[in-house]
């Protein structure tokens, strides 16, 4: 396969999930109590609550929260046992209690709670602090008019209550300020936390959605205060684990006294432990500079009126925030790296010196800690320029480790298109647009994060890639601007036939914006693509369209980039088109839907499959469905039938022959019972992309740019020849190994009967996790790559999820011998459930003119009476031979949905005449099963109980007659039954 299989760690599966977790306490209701003049002073610019929510929009945090503000001390101690509390600000100057005596009764009330003290300057906390018992007083601040000191409270307090848990669940790092001024502090903490949140906001991956990005933004280092040496040592005890920097005060209290230079041997000390942990001291004493190179640390002067900038320059340098800067081990620099991608790349290109000088430091580790890659940067940190043999071997490990990363990075996330950083070999799942992803491309996106988030599935088949193929999709906002710049919104309104909407989109201009978007796009994508519609509609919940829209696929490998860059506008205009075709427009009317208000995404995905001469296909490619409406014992119906065919999937979801069988029981194969039942049911033909020696002008119109090719004319490549068995006519029988002589037969034998690669296993995986998820009965459709190299047993690639629909009404069908002895037919292989008294025509298939040859021009005379009876808005029962809606017109009556849209119920007859395998696994035979229709399939020989009246139908008059069908109307409305539950059908004569 082309796509590089990419092995990631358990713990990668769950990313995102953990981000869930963190900052579980958050504080959202916050207690004021302050005097009116406090408040007055407070709130001078705008109230508290405005000036909070201010600082959050302006550094884009989330869930600001709520200020209830009292001036009663009493008031106050009601309000919170009325309502609950996350955090209390109290000013000093209260009327009926000072603010320390209003802490202790809220302690005695709510020990747990947090209570900070804000006052307007040192002098108006003095009295408090040395004349009263403040002990229940957590926090002490400033206040100097700076509302980003709310900001800081806040998060302050939310990181403290949060940190325990947020270490040990994702190894978020941690970094402390020593400081015992409330008033340095005060000013210190919000620049802190300013700081730290606009460099963590400032690294985030630009490929990543902007849900992801705010679950990123919980990542960034918890900022924990200490004010004495004895709080500093015991935090950095407890988290020195998780350690991310400290930053200290020179004077500090130990045991209650000032003492000079005890900043000083707090870092010594942790130098001295932690070698490469950046350190920075504060003093207000430039001399003490020279203490901060001792240790050696940074150090900030606190009186500088730089400082906030000093600051920022620490953040940088040391903290590893900013670009990468490579150097020299004499300091000169060589390069810079801005994110993980240009990283990977510099690290190939710089000299050994540097690379050693980086490396032996943890200058990479610091750098990708700072991004929240805290597993990636652990993982770098634990080895040793001992562990590898030589540079090159070191430089592809960081290398290899920082490119699983970011490939992991983008499972199961829908990250924007962004042409700068775009890397198709890393990126899996993009958008294009603001609008919808439209239906089918978020049952993708929901199935790609499914995958992601459930490792198992992964660990259980560790030697299968199991994956959605790279996939572009383009929002319904594109199609909405491309409809109303050419002014197309007539053929949404009227019926235009299908070849004048086609001609029209086709002349039609794309938006110059798109246009761009997709030129830069094919600059680094020329692998083969399929275009396939994503319609608001299409695949809803209970809704599926499946196969109403066009899907197209290109070869994108001409050599002269406007020529693909045509390829692709044209095929994105077609499936555009098609929203407006007869066939999706009367399926929306027949489940009450506006066609007015559809829109169109689309998905432009990797094609999957390998290059094998002049053509491009996948092994095999398939459709699955968790619910098995033709259970054959020991089958049941819950546990989901198979169709898979070699080549591209237009095969099985055309209704063409392909071979059905259950994953829990992939031997029993009731159309492969017999060698005569293999040779004539096995598959003869099969879907493939040309991508040599095509004209310039791809074929649209045919077979959507595909080749119908015999199996017979590929039995020398390598898919026929692991998938086919030998007949032997000498001996009437097949051999499981295509390197006998004698013509090549498709049965899957080294698949289903040898167990080369998992499919059945997978399958029930995937249809129980699916329908697990959605929450009703699921089809998928997928491909797969095999591989003969090594341990890797190949490729399973996820390419639509979407609803099945087998909804069973709320009441009880009886099906009695009376009503069986009235019937026009009987079933007993019948879909659907309940009754329907609401047909009294019956359009049919004339057994005596039927002939296999004739199917198209019986489609085309059925579709003529279907509009009669569709504008008379009169359901009929429509009777036929084979399998209807398939591609195949020797199967069956090749009908498109437009041609019985009108159809209240339908029978599928096997007889002598066409007997082909039931439709169950088509697009077709999806569709009217979800609509909710009734469907029977009578089978029509001596051991069969089925039955037909065709004596009693032909004695009817006919209101309408063409060379093959008969129309007949009855004064009276037939009653049909069907129960589910026996799969039994009932139509009773009225």
């Amino acid at each position: 396969m082309d796509q590089k299989r990419v092995s990631l760690p358990t713990e990668f599966y769950s990313y995102f999930k953990v981000f869930h977790e963190l900052m579980a306490v958050k504080i959202r209701e916050i207690l004021l109590v302050s005097s009116s003049y406090d408040a007055f002073i407070l709130e001078e610019d705008g109230s508290l609550a405005s000036r909070i929510i201010n600082e959050y929009s302006g550094l884009n945090l989330s869930q600001p929260p709520r200020v209830t503000r009292t001036s009663s001390a009493y008031a106050a101690l009601e309000y919170l046992n009325e309502k609950k509390f996350d955090l209390v600000i109290t000013m000093p100057h209260l009327d009926e209690m000072d603010a320390c005596a209003l802490a202790l009764e809220i302690k005695k009330l709510k020990p747990e709670l947090p209570v900070i003290l804000l006052g307007h300057g040192i002098r108006s906390l003095l009295p408090l602090r040395y004349n009263r018992d403040c002990s229940a007083i957590d926090r002490t601040f400033v206040w100097s008019g700076n509302s980003d000191l709310l900001l800081a409270i806040v998060k302050n307090t939310e990181d403290l209550l949060n940190v325990d848990f947020d270490t040990r669940r994702a190894k978020l790092r941690v970094l402390i300020l020593v400081e015992d001024s409330p008033l340095y502090y005060s000013t210190l903490l919000p620049a802190i936390y300013k700081e730290i949140v606009k460099q963590t906001q400032a690294v985030l991956e630009l490929g990543l959605n902007e849900e992801h990005r705010l679950l990123l933004m919980r990542t960034r280092p918890k900022i924990l205060l200490a004010e004495t040496y004895e709080e500093a040592i015991g935090l950095y005890e407890k988290h020195r684990d998780f350690l991310f920097g400290v930053i200290s005060d020179t004077r500090l209290p130990i045991k209650g006294k000032l003492e000079d230079d005890a900043g000083f041997f707090l870092l010594l000390k942790i130098r001295n432990e932690i070698s490469d942990l950046p350190l920075c001291l504060l003093s207000s004493d430039a001399a003490n500079r020279e203490k901060a190179r001792k240790i050696p640390a940074a150090f900030l002067d606190k009186n500088s009126p730089n400082i906030l900038a000093d600051i920022h320059e620490f953040f940088l340098r040391d903290l590893g925030f900013g670009d990468f800067v490579f150097r020299m081990p004499d300091g000169r620099e060589i390069g810079r790296a801005s994110t993980l991608g240009e990283l990977e790349k510099k690290v190939a290109e710089i000299p050994e010196e540097s690379f050693w000088y980086h490396g032996t430091r943890n200058h990479f580790s610091r750098w990708i800690m700072a991004r929240s890659e805290f597993s990636l940067a652990s993982t770098l940190r634990e080895v040793n320029a001992s562990d590898f043999s030589n540079v090159t071997e070191a430089k592809q490990f960081v290398i290899s480790q920082i490119r699983t990363l970011r490939k992991w990075r983008q499972k199961g996330v829908v990250a924007q298109f962004r042409s700068r950083h775009f890397d198709p070999e890393i990126m899996d799942f993009l958008r294009i647009g603001q609008g919808s992803l439209g239906g089918k491309a978020r049952g993708l996106a929901f199935m790609a994060a499914l995958l992601h988030e459930e490792p198992y599935i992964h660990e259980k088949y560790p030697d299968v890639n199991i994956e959605i193929p790279k996939t572009l999709a383009i929002c319904t906002d594109a199609f909405e601007s491309f409809v109303e710049e050419n002014h197309l919104e007539q053929y949404a309104k009227e019926d235009f036939p299908d070849e004048d909407v086609r001609e029209s989109f086709l002349r039609s201009k794309m938006p110059e914006w798109l246009s761009k978007e997709l030129e830069a796009y094919l600059a680094q994508v020329t692998y083969p693509l399929s275009i396939r519609s994503s319609s608001l509609l299409e695949d809803a919940q209970f809704q599926p369209y499946a196969g109403i829209y066009h899907t197209y696929m290109i070869p994108n490998n001409h050599p002269d980039p406007k020529v693909r860059l045509q390829h692709l506008v044209t095929a994105i205009k077609l499936v555009y088109a098609s929203t407006y075709y007869e066939g999706p427009k009367a399926y929306s009317r027949s489940i009450t839907s506006q066609p007015q208000e559809e829109a169109m995404g689309v998905i432009v995905q990797q094609l999957v499959g390998e290059q094998f001469g002049d053509f491009f296909y996948p092994s095999l490619s398939g459709v699955a469905q968790s619910h098995n409406f033709y259970p054959v014992p020991p089958m049941k119906p819950e546990e989901g039938i198979a169709h898979i065919a070699i080549g591209l999937g237009k095969t099985v979801v055309e209704g063409e022959k392909a071979l059905r069988f259950s994953p829990k029981y992939p031997n029993i194969m009731p159309q492969f019972s017999t060698i005569d039942d293999i040779l004539e049911n096995a598959q003869r033909f099969f879907y493939a992309l040309r991508t040599k020696n095509y004209p310039e002008e791809l074929n649209y119109s045919r077979d959507s740019n595909l080749e119908r090719r015999e199996i017979r004319e590929a039995e020398e490549e390598p898919v026929i020849r692991m998938l086919a068995s030998t007949y032997v006519p000498e001996e009437h029988r097949l051999r499981d190994s295509a390197d006998l002589p004698g013509p090549k037969v498709v049965t899957f034998a080294p698949i289903l009967k040898y167990g080369i690669f998992p499919l059945p296993e997978i399958l029930s995986d995937l249809l129980e996790l699916g329908r697990k998820a959605m929450g009703c009965p699921i089809e998928i459709e997928f491909s797969v790559g095999l591989s003969t190299e090594g341990n890797h047993k190949g490729d399973f690639f996820f390419l639509q999820l979407r609803p099945m629909v087998a909804d069973v009404e709320r009441f009880e069908v009886r099906i009695r011998n009376e009503d069986i002895n009235r019937a026009l037919c009987y079933s007993t292989q019948a879909l659907g459930h309940g009754e329907n008294t609401a047909i009294a025509d019956i359009v049919y298939v004339k057994p005596q003119e039927f002939k296999p040859e004739a199917t198209l021009q019986i489609a085309a005379e059925i579709g003529r009476i279907n509009a009669v009876l569709v504008k008379e808005k009169r359901p009929y029962l429509l009777v036929g031979p084979g399998r209807w809606g398939t591609a195949d017109r020797w199967l069956g009556i090749p009908v498109q949905w437009k041609d019985i849209s009108g159809a209240g119920a339908i029978i599928e007859l096997r007889n002598e005449k066409l007997s082909a395998d039931s439709s169950q696994g088509s697009h077709f035979f999806l569709n009217i099963t979800s609509l909710g229709l009734h469907y029977l399939t009578i089978t029509e020989d001596e051991i069969s109980k089925d039955f037909f009246d065709w004596q009693w139908v032909d004695g009817l008059p006919a209101l309408h007659k063409t060379t093959f069908l008969r129309h007949v109307r009855l004064e009276k409305p037939l009653l049909l039954k069907v129960d589910s539950k026996t799969s039994q059908g009932v139509i009773v004569k009225s």
